[in-house]
């Protein structure tokens, strides 16, 4: 791959300019999100209770396992793309003469044309199930139904609650257009109204809740039928689509100083205290809020703003429903927080491979102020489309699509890098070799199967797999002939 730090003198390149602070801060903010504001009706309706926690538990273990690979691969290849440049270095042999690596790195590349803009969405949706909280009336003029794709019935809605998601987009593409180096104030303000939101939520569950009410297991709960184990599943696909994002700044990896060693403190940093919030969230949550009212579709308003329930609920009548729309407010703000910092790193994924050669040609493209405009345009056009599907599926088909064409290819080329490449720097070498990769492996295989309709998301997959495949094939006939 071409140095991108090496480009002819005058012409936009990417600068160096992150530091620790600056990675843990765009990790985080990319973690937290609205993943664990939105993501808890449904992980206590997978397993029909607070057991549900486990589903947590389980995921910090699994996101753990899996930052140390994304750790070891970050400080040996510190460059603009991330998950690109290791597979293509990974399956290409020490010679880099192996087509395979160009192959698999293509495949990542067209399957992140997907699920990007999906991981997008689902911030974006989430955000707009809170302002639902602050304007009843956009609920009640939102029409959902169930569309059949083949075999399968996928969510799909549209309303006021779409063109609020819409626009949550237009206004992160807005923003990222000032630039990395004019963001810090923007990225700072959004990184203080997220720890208000978390600080806020812990405390008000210390001083209001009970904790022994959030530990009030229904009867059987941990009996291990096999309904557990297909719950536990779906628990902790959610679970793992609430702590993605601790890899973010591999993405960034050309704009980071120092990288050999901020990469991988930044990435166990992250997991580290991400887990201990969500925890510790979760527990106060429940502590005010008993769980069979958010599982019970009685109860419209938990389910989709369930912190500004909490909130309500928390500080009683009178003052209740002020606050309640306050935390709805921080929501939406650690919302487009998320949104923001997804679009400023995927971005730099096909301008990477792009200028490998690897991809189309226009993703290659930088703006006068340096940073991967058309990149991070069709990502938010194609986000934009997603912001269409329930929130539900959009973050099965996101998770699925990453397994299988992200994560399990590079758990496996970690540990084929260590036999075919042993010289090779590693400023970092993951703990424990090879258990985590082997961890991750058997966990992430889990939840992609031990679900129900798991096939359909599997399905979806196997398409992009095939399409992509044929457009390799035909571009690499084309660039033969040329």
């Amino acid at each position: 791959m071409t140095s991108i730090e090496a480009r002819p003198e005058g012409e936009p390149h990417l600068l160096r300019s992150l530091n620790l602070r600056g990675a843990v801060t765009l990790n985080m903010l990319d973690m937290i999100g609205v993943g664990p504001f939105i993501t808890l009706p449904l992980i206590l309706a997978a397993m029909g209770g607070p057991q549900a926690m486990l589903g947590w538990i389980l995921g910090a273990g699994l996101a753990l396992c899996d930052g140390l690979v994304w750790a070891e691969l970050g400080a040996a290849m510190p460059e603009a793309g991330g998950s690109y440049a290791f597979l293509r270095t990974i399956y290409s042999g020490a010679d880099g003469t192996r087509k395979l690596g160009r192959f698999l790195a293509f495949l990542f590349i067209f399957q992140l044309t997907f699920s990007a803009p999906l991981s997008v969405a689902s911030g974006c949706i989430g955000l707009s199930q809170y302002a639902t909280y602050l304007w009843p009336s956009l609920a009640g003029h939102t029409v959902s139904h169930m569309a059949q794709v083949g075999a399968y019935r996928v969510g799909v809605a549209a309303g006021p609650t779409t063109l609020v998601a819409i626009a949550a987009v237009l206004a992160a593409v807005f923003l990222l257009y000032r630039g990395l180096t004019g963001l810090r104030v923007v990225a700072t303000v959004m990184w203080c109204a997220v720890m208000a939101l978390v600080a806020w939520i812990l405390v008000t569950g210390l001083v209001f809740g009970h904790v022994a009410q959030a530990f009030t297991f229904p009867p059987g709960a941990f009996a291990l039928t096999p309904g557990f184990f297909l719950g536990l599943g779906s628990a902790m696909l959610i679970a793992t689509y609430d702590y993605w994002g601790y890899y973010n700044i591999t993405f960034l990896g050309g704009e980071v100083k120092d990288a050999a060693r901020t990469v991988p403190r930044a990435i166990l940093i992250s997991i580290v205290l991400v887990a201990a919030m969500y925890l510790a969230m979760n527990i106060s949550v429940l502590a005010v809020l008993p769980w069979q009212g958010i599982v019970g579709v009685h109860d419209l308003g938990a389910r989709r703003a369930v912190i500004s329930t909490f909130m309500e609920v928390a500080y009683g009548p009178r003052m209740g429903p002020a606050l309640g729309k306050v935390a709805a407010v921080l929501v939406m703000v650690t919302a487009f927080a998320s949104v923001f910092s997804l679009l400023l790193g995927y971005s730099r994924i096909p301008y990477a491979a792009a200028r490998d050669g690897n991809y189309f040609r226009a993703f290659g493209r930088l703006h006068a102020k340096g940073f991967p405009h058309v990149s991070l345009l069709v990502l938010g056009a194609a986000a934009i489309c997603f912001c269409f599907f329930s929130l539900a599926d959009v973050i099965a088909a996101l998770v699925v699509l990453r397994i299988l064409l992200q994560f399990l290819m590079q758990h496996v080329g970690v540990i084929y890098l260590r036999r075919s490449r042993p010289e090779m720097e590693r400023p970092f070498r993951l703990w424990l070799y090879p258990l985590p990769p082997l961890l991750a492996i058997a966990g992430f295989v889990y939840i992609l199967l031990e679900r129900t309709n798991f096939q359909r998301e599997i399905l979806g997959a196997g398409v992009l797999i095939v399409v992509g495949t044929v457009i390799y094939l035909m571009r690499e006939g084309m660039q033969s002939r040329a």
